[in-house]
């Protein structure tokens, strides 16, 4: 072992410690513990959304849309369907045209946007990949039926059999409102995706919604999914401009941006936060690594009288600095990566003890705190914390090789 490592763990780990030096030393080491546990779990939580948004939300949504500018509707829609399934970033199309009005059932009244879709389609959609899709079977048999989302069925108080009103809004040519169109529609039963869409969710027939709605085309829009789902916005744009007919872009960012970049915003403001926390952490090393020069500089001084030069008095106090870093990174990053593994049967064991829940999912997309842990948050966390210690030795390092043994010695 290098002699300037082993005076620098005799030093870290010396008993002859002055009380308040000592003290100085372990809250820097706990500090930064604390800095590294903390980012890394949060920066796992955040990942732990980033996922479930991809995976839950993203898994239900469009994530392109390209409607008509023309009330008649998308022309020619089946060739252009069929060129733009050529693209291998496409990996399911789907016609659609969007029906809004109020439900009724009884004295319960909802507003809606329906999505008219192709039942032999729809049905290979990734939005349904993995759900229960018993009530498909007698939503596709009638071309005059409701596909409900399981909470809307549940706020409409209604069950597979039963007949809803549907009113249309009517406008005439001059700008005025005119009675609205009624009719009536049979609930073929309900699907329940698990997220908060089931609460807007309702499907017709697309022939039906394009009779009622005057779409000569019979399409008024086409719907996309990718395969990496943030791409969406370049890829929408991409093949939008290649359309010959005018037609409103649109991605999931446009609807449910707002999240996302919520999620990108919590992650950096954390990054920065906690890693001030790990620098103010690392400036208790800087006072301890001061007065553990001012203790020892007699010691110091009869190194260098010996023959030490002023490099191995200078590593001696860089290491020190770094063992006590090092000690709170690894504790700390080592305890952070150990709960982010386990956070989410952690969460559910308090919100079992507790009685209390800490996502609603009729607030949230989810209804349980997520988490994943990866790697390279681990490793920028741990290389963050170890640079800012080694920055923080450096000052007092240099300031125990400056000293000038016949003045110390002297006294």
């Amino acid at each position: 072992m290098p002699l300037s490592t082993l005076l620098a763990w005799r030093l870290a780990r010396g008993k002859r410690q002055n009380g308040l030096t000592a003290f100085m030393s372990a809250s820097s080491t706990i500090g930064i513990a604390i800095g590294c546990f903390a980012l890394i779990v949060i920066l796992s939580v955040m990942n732990g959304f980033e996922r479930e948004l991809r995976n839950n939300l993203l898994a239900v949504i469009p994530h392109g849309e390209f409607t008509a500018v023309q009330d008649a509707g998308l022309a020619d829609w089946q060739a252009t369907m069929a060129s733009m399934l050529k693209d291998p970033a496409v990996t399911f199309m789907q016609p659609v045209i969007k029906v809004t009005g109020l439900l009724q059932q009884a004295n319960q009244l909802k507003a809606v946007q329906i999505q008219a879709v192709s039942a032999p389609l729809a049905k290979d959609s990734p939005s349904l990949a993995g759900h229960d899709l018993q009530a498909w079977p007698a939503f596709a048999a009638n071309p005059h039926s409701i596909l409900l989302g399981e909470s809307l069925k549940q706020t409409l108080d209604v069950k597979a059999g039963d007949s809803l009103q549907l009113l249309l809004p009517q406008v005439a040519d001059d700008g005025r409102f005119l009675a609205p169109k009624s009719v009536w529609l049979t609930v073929a039963g309900s699907i329940s995706l698990n997220s908060q869409v089931d609460a807007h969710l309702a499907m017709m027939h697309l022939d039906y919604a394009a009779e009622l709605l005057a779409i000569s085309e019979g399409v008024k829009g086409l719907q996309l999914y990718f395969s990496d789902p943030f791409d969406a916005p370049r890829k929408v744009r991409e093949i939008g401009n290649q359309m010959h007919q005018m037609v409103y872009m649109s991605d999931w960012t446009r609807t449910q941006g707002d999240l996302y970049q919520d999620i990108l915003l919590v992650r950096q403001v954390v990054y920065v936060v906690l890693t001030l926390v790990i620098a103010v952490a690392c400036f208790n090393i800087v006072s301890a690594q001061i007065m553990a020069v001012s203790d020892k500089q007699a010691e110091i001084a009869m190194l260098m009288t010996m023959g030490a030069g002023q490099g191995l008095i200078m590593r001696t106090f860089v290491y020190q600095g770094l063992i006590n870093g090092a000690i709170g990174t690894l504790l700390g990053a080592g305890f952070g990566a150990v709960l982010s593994l386990y956070l989410s049967d952690v969460a559910r064991w308090f919100e079992k003890i507790s009685g209390t829940r800490l996502l609603s999912g009729d607030v949230y997309f989810i209804d349980f705190l997520p988490s994943q842990l990866q790697l390279a948050d681990v490793i920028v966390t741990v290389i963050i914390a170890l640079l800012l210690t080694l920055l923080a030795t450096l000052y007092p390092a240099v300031r125990a090789a400056r000293l000038n043994p016949t003045e110390v010695l002297g006294h």
